[in-house]
């Protein structure tokens, strides 16, 4: 019985620890997003959003990293990760229009530093083209 009480909390402390201090991502629009690297030669991607807590590893996309809040308002957020083997980060986030975001991240990724400036921008509904 005590078992069956306590998975039924565990989707409630999921949640919560997935939401935790991350109010500014609550402005972001779903859909299509264009992440273009700034500075010469930057890189430009395309990604499908559903959830704008993707934007906050870009060079560790889908990979399950521990992640800690270090600010939290309501027009930005700030988070330091860890991806054990794969490398960690710090991520500054700020948005500002539902369709637009500055991301400013710096870390370790398969062993090598990473620094980058980033302008994500949502360009319209998730399609072919769109990368998950």
């Amino acid at each position: 019985m005590i078992a069956a009480a306590l998975c039924g909390l565990a989707p409630v402390a999921a949640l919560a620890a997935q939401g935790d201090g991350l109010d500014a991502l609550g402005r972001l629009e779903p859909g299509a997003w264009e992440l273009r690297e700034r500075g010469a030669g930057g890189a430009v991607q395309r990604m499908c959003i559903g959830d704008p807590q993707q934007l906050l590893q870009p060079r560790h996309p889908g990979q399950m990293c521990r992640r800690f809040v270090l600010e939290d308002q309501a027009d930005h957020v700030s988070v330091t990760y860890d991806c054990a083997q794969s490398g960690r980060g710090r991520t500054a986030l700020r948005v500002e229009t539902a369709r637009l975001v500055q991301i400013d991240s710096q870390g370790v990724s398969g062993g090598a530093p990473f620094a980058m400036m980033i302008e994500g921008r949502r360009v319209g509904a998730c399609g072919a083209t769109a990368q998950r």
